[in-house]
């Protein structure tokens, strides 16, 4: 699904990825690991089109994707989630739901003067699509709350929500697990067991809890200096000395 070929981004005289190639495998849950500083973030920005590597290559579907923004690969069905939840707060759980799907004609000022029926029409049918979503998640009873008052793990839920809401096909996931505590890191981990199992999303995974790396991953990634150390399945990287070198001894010079 994501082909990524020598690709590498330096920010001033600090090489944050260098010549790193990989793939991501339709239908497939990747974990990406490493230790703080491997380049994992840069990685990921770059493959959603936040930063434009500087050599190399990412291909999506076997079509070149390089530096493409990321409202082209949104409409692609490339999407992500960040580390630290990005929700409108001041808008209600269900709301924050319902401004994903792109195209909507209640976006446009005069089909809401002219044609006010169609955008009820539309506007219930996302509604309906949004309450689904919810109910996916588990979490219908905070539909109604300010998307601002949840709890870390709740915003979690919702980013994963958000995607739904999309034409996903391959899905980023930046920590999710971060700062979820354990109640609500099993919904979060079952749902997208869910997505990827029921609904064929592609998952590609920057996670430091290696419990939720081993119960979700296959194959797993391992980065540090920037760039691939080892891949395979969990057993295999957690058994190879690199790997535990690079996290028993730290890894410096890599990116974000």
């Amino acid at each position: 699904m994501i082909a990524v070929r020598n690709v590498s981004k330096a920010f001033g005289g600090l090489q944050a990825v260098r010549d790193c190639s990989f793939d991501i495998a339709k239908g497939s849950i990747t974990g990406l690991i490493g230790p703080n500083g491997a380049g994992k973030t840069t990685l990921f920005s770059m493959i959603a089109g936040a930063f434009k590597p500087d050599s190399g290559q990412i291909l999506m579907g076997g079509e070149d994707i390089t530096g493409l923004p990321t409202y082209k690969l949104f409409r692609r069905g490339l999407v992500r989630t960040f580390q630290i939840p990005r929700e409108f707060s001041r808008m209600t759980v269900r709301e924050n739901l319902m401004v994903v799907p792109p195209g909507q004609s209640g976006e446009v000022l005069p089909v809401n003067w002219f044609s006010a029926a169609r955008v009820r029409k539309e506007e219930a049918a996302v509604r309906r699509r949004a309450d689904e979503v919810l109910e996916f998640l588990q979490i219908t009873h905070v539909a109604d709350e300010l998307a601002g008052h949840l709890s870390g793990g709740q915003k979690k839920l919702l980013e994963l929500g958000r995607t739904m809401m999309t034409e996903a096909k391959v899905v980023l996931l930046d920590e999710p697990g971060a700062g979820v505590n354990p109640t609500l890191m099993n919904k979060l981990s079952d749902s997208i067991l869910r997505l990827n199992r029921e609904r064929g999303y592609t998952f590609c995974i920057i996670e430091h809890d290696m419990d939720l790396i081993a119960k979700l991953c296959h194959p797993v990634i391992v980065m540090a200096h920037g760039t691939v150390l080892a891949r395979g399945s969990m057993e295999e990287v957690r058994a190879n000395e690199q790997v535990r070198e690079a996290y028993l001894g730290g890894a410096s010079g890599g990116g974000r």
